[in-house]
C-alpha cells in the first residue's frame, strides 16, 4: 500500500513538473476579443513551434531566456521574453495588421519586397516544380473514401436574443439549439446539415474519374422548400472542395490563384517565417499575401515538408479583409496532409468556415464545411466501375441509409444541435403564425403560391405570380392565371398551363401542357436528368422577339420596352416533345410542331402574288386584305446539346445552370413539311452554337457565344432568321440590346457575343473607386447576316412569288460586307446587387428604326 502511495506521489509530481514546463493560453484579437483561428507560437531560430487550434488555444514548451513569438494570419506578430516570472498561463492579444502591403511584417526586419535573390521565392519555385512528382494520380489507379458535412447556421447570436425578453430567450427549445461554434467561438443556431459519404475512384489509362455516392442525409430548413435541393446544390457548388495543388482554386464560384499554382510567384508575396516541427516533421513555415489585397486571392501560411518531396504538410488560408469578395466577413480554410504507408502524402483534412453578412438588417450566417478523406489505396479496380460517361453515380439506397451506416462512415460526430435538427424543425412548424410568414416568403422568393395544408404537401402550385398583370400593344392590359401540378400528386405525370384575357383585344388565351416523366421526380418534371414526353397546346399573342427572352414573355418587369412593339401575331400551336438528358451532359430533343400564325398590329402576311389580284379587291377591303393573313407550318425539329460537367438548380419557374464553367455545344435542325398536317411550306433550318467561359485568373472572366445558322429553302419572311433582339430595359444574355423588333431579316447569319467581367481589376487600383468595390464590364456584340437572292422580295426575279411575302415596315436587308456591331460598357456590383450597362450602336444608324444608345440594368447577387 505504501509503495502504491509513493508511485502516486511520483506520478503526480511528474505531471506537475510537466505542466509547469509548458506555457499555454489563448491568442485573441486585441480590438474585438475574438479568439484567432490557428495562431502560431514559435521560438524563432530554435526550430520549436506549434500551431494553435480553431479556438486560438496554444500549448508550447517553456524555455526560459528565449523569445517566444506569437503570430496569426492578418495580425501583427508579438514577441515575449520567457523568464522564470512568466506565468504558465499566458494569454496574448494581437493587433490587426492594417499597414500597407509593402509594410506587412513577417520578420522583424524587412525591406522592399523583391523576387530576385529571395529565398522564399526560390523555395516556392521548387515546391511548384515538385508538384508533378508527388501527384497521387501518377499511379495507374487511385481510390479513397470521403465524408463531408455542410452546416448552415445563424451566426453570432447576440446577448439580447438570449435574455428572457428576447425571441430566443422566451423559447427553451430555441435556447437548446444554440451552441458555441468551435471554429469562431461564437454562439450559433444551426438550421440545416447535409452529410455525404462517397468513394472517389480514378484510372489513369484510359483516363476516367468518378464519384460513387454511398449515402446522403439532409435535414433542416430545406424541408420547407419543395425544391429543397436548390439549397444543397448551391452550397456544394459555392463552398466546394479546395485543392491547392491545382493552379486555380474554384471557390465562391470564382477562381482563386493557388499559393502553389503556376502563377503564384507573380500573384503572391512569400516570406519565410522559420523552420519548425509539425507533428514530428520538420517544415518550412511561410506566409504569403496577394500583391493587391482587393484581388481574388488568399492570404495565409504554408508548412512545407523539409525533405526532397517539398510537399505541403499543412496550410491555413483566408481572404484579406480588404478583399473585393462580397458578403464574406471571414473565410478560413484549414488543410492537413498525412503520410501514407508507401511514404507519399495525401490530403486527410479539408475544413472551411465562411461567415456571411448580406445586409445589416438580416441575421449573419455561418457555413461550416467539414471534410475527411481516408482509406487511400492504389490497387487495380474492376472495369465495370468506370462504365458510362457520368462523373457521379449514386447508389440506389444512398438516400435511405440507416443509423448503423452513418455510425460507420461518419468521420466527424454531429454536434448536439445538428443531431436534434429534425425535432428543431418540427418545433418551428408549430410556431404561431409561422405558416403565414412562410407562405408570404415562399410566394415572394419562389414566385408561386402553394396549396399545401398541414401534413399535406402541395399538389398544385399557383403561379408565376409576376405574370398576373402585364400589357402589350394588342391586348392593352392583360390578366393571366397560371398553375402547375407537382410530384406530390404524381411523380410521373405533370400538368401545367394558364388562361389569360386581353382587355383591348377582348380575346381569351390559353396554354395547356401534359408531361410524362420516364424517371421518378421529387417535385417538378424538369429536374436533372430530364427524360420526358410532353404535349402542349397553346393559343396566344406574341411578338417575334419574345422567343429570345429567357424569362416568361408575360413577366411584368420585361413588359416595359424601349421601343414600340407593334408587330405581333396570334399563334395556335400544338407540339409533341421528347427530351432526354444523360448524366454526363448530352441532351437530345425531338419535337413535332403544328402551328398557325395570324398577323396582328403592324404585321401582315401578304404574298408577292397578291399584287396581281388587287384589281379584284374592292378598295374598302384592300387594307384589310393586306393586314390579314395566316400561315401554317408543320415542323420536325431535332437538337443535340453537350454541356459536360454542368450542374443545375431547380426553381418552380425554370431550371438554371449554376456552374457555367463547362463549354456548351448545340446543334439543331428543323424541317418543314408541306401538305402534311396542313403545313404550307417546305423548309430546312440548321443552327450551331458554342458557348465557352475563359477565366483570366485575377483579371476576371470572358464569356463567348458564337452562333451561326442557315435557312436553306425559299420561305416567307416569318420563317427567315431574325436577330435575337432584347426590347426590354432588363439585361438578357445572348441578345442584342439595340436591334429593333424584326429590324433585319436574313437567311444565313453568324453572331459573336463577347463580354469581359474584369472583376474590379482596374477599379481596385484607383484610390477613390476601390472603396466602392465596383467591378468594370465591357463587351462587344456583332452580327453578320445575308439574304440570298431566292429570299429577297425586292428582286424582279421573285415578282409574283406565291411563297415570298412583302416585308413589313421597319424590316431591312443587311449588307453582307458590313456586320452590325454594338458595344457595352458597364459597372457591376453597385450596392453589391445592381448592374448597370451603357450600350452603344456603332453602325446602321441611318435606319429610321435605329436607336444609337441606351441604358440597361439588372439585379444580380454575386460573390
Amino acid at each position: 500500500m505504501t509503495r502504491i502511495k509513493y508511485l502516486f506521489i511520483l506520478l503526480f509530481s511528474a505531471i506537475a513538473l510537466t505542466t509547469h514546463a509548458q506555457i499555454s493560453g489563448y491568442i485573441t484579437d486585441a480590438q474585438t476579443g475574438d479568439t484567432l483561428l490557428y495562431p502560431s507560437a514559435s521560438y524563432k531560430g530554435n526550430h520549436v513551434a506549434v500551431s494553435g487550434d480553431a479556438n486560438g488555444h496554444y500549448r508550447i514548451e517553456r524555455h526560459n531566456g528565449w523569445y517566444l513569438t506569437f503570430s496569426a494570419v492578418g495580425y501583427q506578430s508579438k514577441r515575449v521574453m520567457i523568464s522564470e516570472k512568466t506565468p504558465s498561463r499566458l494569454d496574448v492579444k494581437l493587433k490587426p495588421d492594417t499597414k500597407q502591403l509593402g509594410e506587412v511584417v513577417v520578420k522583424e526586419k524587412r525591406g522592399k519586397y523583391s523576387r530576385k535573390n529571395n529565398p522564399a521565392v526560390e523555395l516556392m519555385r521548387r515546391v511548384i516544380a515538385a508538384k508533378k512528382k508527388t501527384d497521387l494520380k501518377n499511379h495507374d489507379y487511385l481510390q479513397f473514401d470521403k465524408y463531408q458535412k455542410i452546416t448552415l447556421a445563424m451566426n453570432d447570436i447576440g446577448p439580447d436574443e438570449l435574455v428572457d425578453s428576447g425571441f430566443i430567450g422566451k423559447r427553451q427549445w430555441l435556447l437548446d439549439q444554440v451552441e458555441t461554434c468551435p471554429y469562431n467561438n461564437k454562439l450559433i443556431l444551426p438550421i440545416s446539415v447535409d452529410e455525404t459519404v462517397s468513394q472517389h475512384i480514378y484510372r489513369r489509362d484510359p483516363k476516367s474519374e468518378k464519384d460513387i455516392i454511398k449515402g446522403v442525409n439532409s435535414t433542416g430548413i430545406n424541408h420547407f422548400i419543395q425544391t429543397g435541393d436548390i439549397l444543397n446544390t448551391a452550397m456544394k457548388d459555392i463552398f466546394t472542395d479546395v485543392d491547392i495543388y491545382e493552379d486555380q482554386v474554384r471557390l465562391l464560384q470564382y477562381p482563386f490563384t493557388s499559393p502553389i499554382g503556376k502563377d503564384a510567384i507573380g500573384f503572391y508575396r512569400f516570406y519565410i517565417e522559420d523552420t519548425i516541427y509539425v507533428d514530428r516533421d520538420l517544415c518550412y513555415h511561410l506566409q504569403f499575401i496577394p500583391n493587391n489585397q482587393q484581388d481574388f486571392g488568399f492570404r495565409g501560411e504554408l508548412f512545407i515538408i523539409a525533405d526532397s518531396t517539398l510537399h505541403v504538410k499543412r496550410c491555413n488560408l483566408t481572404i484579406p479583409k480588404r478583399s473585393d469578395v462580397n458578403f464574406v466577413e471571414n473565410l478560413q480554410v484549414q488543410q492537413e496532409y498525412t503520410r501514407l504507408d508507401n511514404g507519399e502524402w495525401a490530403l486527410s483534412i479539408d475544413d472551411m468556415i465562411v461567415e456571411l453578412k448580406v445586409a445589416n438588417f438580416l441575421s449573419k450566417a455561418l457555413v461550416v464545411r467539414t471534410t475527411r478523406l481516408s482509406e487511400y489505396a492504389f490497387d487495380p479496380l474492376p472495369k465495370q466501375l468506370f462504365k458510362g460517361k457520368a462523373k457521379e453515380r449514386r447508389d440506389a439506397n444512398a438516400m435511405m441509409r440507416d443509423e448503423d451506416f452513418w455510425n460507420q462512415y461518419r468521420s466527424v460526430e454531429l454536434t448536439k444541435s445538428e443531431s436534434s435538427m429534425d425535432a428543431f424543425i418540427h418545433k418551428i412548424e408549430q410556431l404561431k403564425g409561422f405558416k403565414y410568414v412562410l407562405f408570404g416568403v415562399k410566394a415572394l422568393a419562389e414566385n408561386f403560391i402553394e396549396t399545401s395544408t398541414p401534413g399535406h404537401p402541395s399538389k398544385f402550385d399557383i403561379g408565376p405570380v409576376n405574370t398576373v398583370v402585364t400589357s402589350n400593344f394588342i391586348d392593352g392590359y392583360r390578366f393571366r392565371l397560371s398553375g402547375q401540378t407537382t410530384a406530390n400528386l404524381s411523380p410521373h405525370w405533370f400538368a401545367s398551363g394558364y388562361v389569360a384575357y386581353g382587355l383591348d383585344s377582348k380575346k381569351l388565351y390559353y396554354k395547356g401542357d401534359l408531361t410524362y416523366s420516364f424517371n421518378k421526380k421529387e417535385y417538378l418534371p424538369r429536374e436533372f436528368p430530364k427524360r420526358t414526353l410532353s404535349f402542349t397546346s397553346t393559343y396566344d399573342i406574341t411578338s417575334p422577339s419574345d422567343k429570345f427572352v429567357h424569362t416568361d414573355k408575360d413577366n411584368v418587369f420585361t413588359s416595359f420596352k424601349w421601343a414600340t412593339v407593334d408587330k405581333m401575331m396570334f399563334y395556335n400551336r400544338q407540339q409533341l416533345t421528347f427530351e432526354r438528358e444523360e448524366e454526363w451532359g448530352l441532351k437530345t430533343t425531338i419535337a413535332l410542331k403544328v402551328e398557325e400564325n395570324e398577323a396582328a398590329g403592324a404585321l401582315f402576311f401578304t404574298p408577292l402574288s397578291a399584287e396581281n389580284n388587287y384589281m379584284d379587291i374592292a378598295e374598302a377591303d384592300l387594307n384589310k386584305y393586306l393586314h390579314n393573313g395566316k400561315i401554317r407550318t408543320t415542323e420536325l425539329r431535332a437538337e443535340l446539346q453537350i454541356a459536360p460537367g454542368r450542374t443545375y438548380i431547380n426553381t418552380k419557374q425554370r431550371r438554371l445552370p449554376i456552374n457555367l464553367d463547362a463549354p456548351v455545344f448545340t446543334l439543331s435542325h428543323a424541317m418543314g413539311f408541306k401538305n402534311f398536317l396542313g403545313g404550307d411550306y417546305t423548309y430546312n433550318f440548321s443552327e450551331l452554337s458554342i458557348y465557352k467561359r475563359f477565366w483570366m485568373n485575377s483579371w476576371g472572366k470572358i464569356d463567348c457565344y458564337l452562333k451561326g445558322g442557315i435557312q436553306w429553302n425559299q420561305v416567307p419572311y416569318p420563317l427567315l432568321i431574325m436577330p435575337a433582339a432584347n426590347l426590354s430595359y432588363i439585361i438578357e444574355d445572348e441578345t442584342f440590346n439595340l436591334i429593333n423588333n424584326m429590324e433585319f431579316l436574313n437567311d444565313r447569319y453568324a453572331s459573336l457575343d463577347i463580354s469581359w467581367d474584369l472583376n474590379g481589376k482596374i477599379f481596385n487600383r484607383i484610390p477613390l473607386l476601390k472603396k466602392l468595390k465596383w467591378r468594370e464590364y465591357i463587351g462587344v456584340k456583332a452580327l453578320w447576316g445575308d439574304l440570298t437572292d431566292k429570299n429577297n422580295p425586292y428582286l424582279s426575279q421573285n415578282a409574283g412569288s406565291d411563297v415570298l411575302m412583302y416585308f413589313p415596315n421597319g424590316c431591312n436587308i443587311m449588307d453582307n460586307k458590313k456586320p452590325y456591331v454594338e458595344l457595352v460598357a458597364g459597372v457591376h456590383n453597385i450596392f453589391k446587387i445592381m448592374h448597370i450597362e451603357y450600350v452603344r450602336r456603332l453602325n446602321y444608324n441611318e435606319l429610321p428604326t435605329a436607336h444609337k444608345h441606351g441604358i440597361r440594368f439588372m439585379l444580380r447577387m454575386t460573390f
